[in-house]
């Protein structure tokens, strides 16, 4: 029996190494988008690299946000349309770019993800996501049809940042471990090559973690790499599977009961630990995921997020009633059972 007809939305062009940003106009221009752009952004990248793309565009338009948030996203709508934008260009970090990214979804206009920060695999998945209160909603987007990340930017971010996004890679472990549970127990439909290049993108973080130090701008260029594969997986899927798993329902969770504790990268990495136990037990990968993350200096417990240790067992229980996904939190944890493999991880 035939399957249903998929529609796999990629970025066409995909530019990563060092000073490319001066080739943004040259890349969008392949593009043949109409009419001028509205460049998404937030005060310290526009600070930071804003009037360097400005300078590429006889007549640019831009807007600054200061959180990611869904009245954000509408703001950015009626300015589009006020300035007759054609397209839209997220510069920055996750906010910006989530917030153009579902912008320019609602609009039915085009986007360019131009990242200043390897913080999040946002910045090439046809996903954004956009906290409401306690809540935070992952919502189905189209993907960037083009990318720009400059290696000499990256480099200089914040190093918490690129750890975070080397942990959200590395967590991509056990996202497809739970998605490939999910297929067998539940039907769940798995594609094989969205999750082999999410494992192989994953693998090739934490056999290389050592080499991936602060200031090097080979670091930088070999996380980003990694974030653009796993956005492509998640595009080629056609969800989110091959990125998100148990791990980032633990995080949803933490975000729901201490908001704004940790960086979204480094939460999914220290979950990833107790998942990859959950699913392998002693003897499993969650080792090599906690000595991948130690590597590149991003947390392995609790206490390092700067969470209480309770409160990241309560989040372990409570996780599984998220989102309607099979994982290998099936229907719930118990409290005892969360405890052990904490512990036993030495995560708490």
């Amino acid at each position: 029996m035939l399957k249903k007809t998929t529609w796999i939305k990629l970025p066409r062009n995909v530019l990563v190494g060092h000073d490319v940003i001066g080739d943004l106009a040259a890349a969008i221009e392949e593009l043949y988008l109409d009419g001028r752009p509205l460049i998404v952004t937030s005060p310290t990248p526009d600070q930071l690299i804003g009037n360097r793309v400005r300078s590429q565009f006889a007549d640019p338009q831009t807007v600054s946000v200061d959180h990611a948030s869904f009245d954000a996203v509408e703001a950015v709508i009626d300015t589009a349309k006020a300035t007759d934008a054609g397209y839209l260009i997220g510069l920055g970090g996750g906010k910006p770019i989530d917030t153009a990214k579902m912008a320019s979804d609602r609009l039915g206009c085009g986007f360019v993800s131009v990242p200043t920060a390897a913080s999040h695999d946002g910045i090439v998945s046809g996903r954004s996501s956009i906290p409401e209160g306690d809540t935070r909603h992952s919502v189905a987007a189209d993907p960037p049809l083009a990318v720009v990340a400059d290696t000499a930017v990256l480099a200089e971010a914040p190093w918490e940042l690129t750890t975070a996004g080397c942990a959200d890679i590395i967590s991509n472990y056990t996202a497809v471990k739970d998605w490939q549970l999910a297929h067998r127990l539940q039907d769940v439909e798995y594609s094989e090559y969205a999750g082999a290049l999410s494992q192989m993108t994953a693998e090739m973080l934490v056999d290389n973690s050592d080499a991936i130090k602060k200031g090097f701008e080979e670091s930088a260029w070999l996380v980003a790499k990694a974030l653009v594969s796993s956005g492509v997986a998640m595009s080629i899927a056609g969800s989110s599977r091959p990125a998100s798993g148990a791990e980032h329902l633990i995080s949803h969770q933490l975000d729901r009961l201490v908001p704004d504790a940790a960086l979204h990268g480094h939460q999914v990495g220290v979950a990833s630990i107790v998942t990859a136990y959950l699913h392998s037990g002693e003897n499993g990968e969650w080792e090599d995921i906690r000595a991948a993350l130690a590597d590149v200096g991003a947390p392995t417990t609790a206490t390092e997020l700067g969470i209480d240790e309770e409160i990241f067992i309560q989040a372990i229980t409570c996780a599984h009633a998220i989102r309607d996904r099979h994982t290998i939190l099936g229907n719930g944890v118990s409290e005892a059972a969360a405890r052990e493999a904490a512990v036993f991880t030495d995560v708490c």
